[in-house]
């Protein structure tokens, strides 16, 4: 019998935590990126490849805690393991700040002044690095475990709450967190960096996590048991089901290795395999680019204009992204599956604008900061209707599983691409040709040959850096458009697995 009151809302304020607790995530993994550049590589004389390979192995750390993170939320439940998964990234986060004094130690640096004072190139500058590496992977070790449960949960706690009609809208207004984090990240973490330290910075921004922690505690419970849900919204959340939430049999969980059998786990792999490092390239990578090319620090004011240009871009676009699936049911009349891969065929066009950001690139840096933007934007859109393919297909209590196992691969596809852009950089930095032989760049200003040299990374026309930079964009344009097809080719339509 269907209920005659007015529904309530809870879902939304819901929604909203979601949303807080993925820009938390996002600030936390961006103080790094907004800080080493001009802050931690000054002190412990960091190259792009040592960059690189820290970036690279957060990914790794990242996509191996993912395998096992949505079956830990799908056996915990999303109350008890959202509060461990933020708790342990927050510690993580804020772990950070004591590994400068820890490498210091290490090596009896005695202040910042002696740190700073290290020749660089020398065997006291090759061992500050090394040590001070390691730290941060064993910190970013920490940020991965924690942060790898957060996509697992809010993607279970959307499909507990949303139907599926309204679950790309809602994962597009969760996932938005990343770009917001991203785009409140610029505009904080170089200025806190400079008024206060780098190590303030991930001090201040790591804490936020435990003051959300008390907010979950407080306000979330499943929706048959919420008292803030009423029976009427309960109807709307259970519309796709036959019986209410409370009324049904308890789901069984499909085994993990089962979960690898069926088709439609392989789709989502797939899309999150090759698409995945596109966003983390541009995450980790955008503030390097414009202090790389344009000689911006992550604390001038125009790289934090063009930085927060590029994310609110990001922001606005996306969420509209998330509400053109619900049109195509709605209005269009189509199945929630075939709207859902229209609108990613559609979002899957956007990335390739990132074709055209270094060329336009040489007019004004602004032409970069919107392309990539409108990349982003395509990529956030994508990405929720991908997540949303869950939830249309699987049964909840798999739901968490299936995430983990897509964002493991996910992982892996970022460690490629970032760990990949660092060698390419640092190559591209570090070589030249000179008499028609490749040698490194010290080594031809000493044998005096500069003037006979030239770069030799070549490619479209760009050479150097440029042309490295001009490398993994045309990667990053055409993923998307692979990756549509190959999981339209997997799962050529809508089969949900029956459990």
């Amino acid at each position: 019998m269907e209920s005659t009151a007015k529904k309530t809302n809870w879902r939304w304020a819901i929604c909203s935590l979601l949303f807080v607790a993925t820009t938390i995530n996002y600030l936390d993994r961006q103080v790094l990126s907004l800080t080493w550049k001009d802050f931690i590589a000054v002190d412990f004389h960091w190259t792009d490849s040592d960059y690189g390979t820290i970036t690279g192995a957060f990914s790794i750390f990242y996509a191996v805690a993912c395998l096992f993170a949505g079956k830990f939320i799908d056996w915990m439940g999303t109350r008890r393991g959202y509060l461990v998964c933020i708790f342990a990234w927050s510690v993580g986060a804020c772990l950070h700040a004591a590994c400068g004094w820890v490498a210091m130690s290490v090596e009896g640096i005695e202040n910042i002044e002696a740190l700073r004072n290290i020749q660089a190139g020398s065997a006291a500058a090759l061992a500050i690095s090394t040590v001070s590496v390691y730290l941060f992977l064993g910190c970013r070790m920490v940020l991965a475990l924690g942060e790898s449960g957060n996509f697992p949960a809010a993607i279970k706690v959307t499909a507990e709450y949303f139907p599926k009609k309204d679950r790309a809208f809602a994962t597009s207004i969760f996932n938005a967190g990343a770009s917001i984090g991203a785009l409140a990240a610029p505009a904080t973490i170089p200025l806190l960096a400079e008024a206060m330290g780098w190590e303030m910075a991930f001090i201040i921004i790591g804490a936020m996590g435990f003051v959300w922690m008390f907010f979950w505690n407080v306000m979330y419970d499943q929706p048959s048991k919420s008292r803030y849900v009423n029976a009427a919204e309960l109807q709307y959340v259970n519309q796709d089901y036959q019986e209410a939430e409370s009324d049904k049999r308890e789901e069984k969980s499909i085994p993990f290795f089962h979960c690898l059998r069926y088709r439609q786990t392989w789709s989502f792999v797939v899309g999150k395999f090759m698409t995945d490092g596109v966003w983390w390239f541009y995450l980790f990578w955008a503030p390097a680019y414009f202090s790389d090319q344009y000689g911006l620090p992550s604390s001038d004011p125009l790289a934090i204009g063009l930085i927060s240009t590029l994310y609110a871009i990001v922001t606005i676009l996306s969420i509209g992204g998330g509400y053109l699936p619900k049109y195509f049911v709605e209005r269009r009349g189509m199945e929630p599956y075939p709207g859902r891969m229209r609108a990613m065929l559609i979002f899957a066009c956007f990335p390739l604008l990132a074709l055209f950001a270094q060329p336009l690139g040489q007019l004004s840096p602004w032409w970069p900061a919107i392309i990539i933007g409108l990349a982003g934007a395509g990529h956030q859109a994508w990405s929720a209707n991908l997540y949303s393919t869950i939830g249309d297909m699987f049964p909840k209590s798999t739901i968490a599983t299936i995430t983990g196992i897509g964002t493991t691969l996910g992982g892996i596809g970022a460690f490629l691409i970032n760990k990949g852009s660092g060698m390419l950089f640092s190559y591209a930095a570090g070589t030249t040709i000179v008499d028609g032989r490749e040698v490194e760049m010290t080594k031809a200003l000493l044998d005096g040959g500069a003037a006979y040299a030239r770069e030799a990374m070549e490619f479209l026309s760009f050479s150097g850096k440029e042309a490295g930079y001009m490398i993994v964009f045309c990667i990053c344009a055409v993923t998307y458009i692979v990756a549509w097809g190959l999981i339209k080719l997997l799962v050529p339509q809508y089969k949900p697995i029956e459990n």
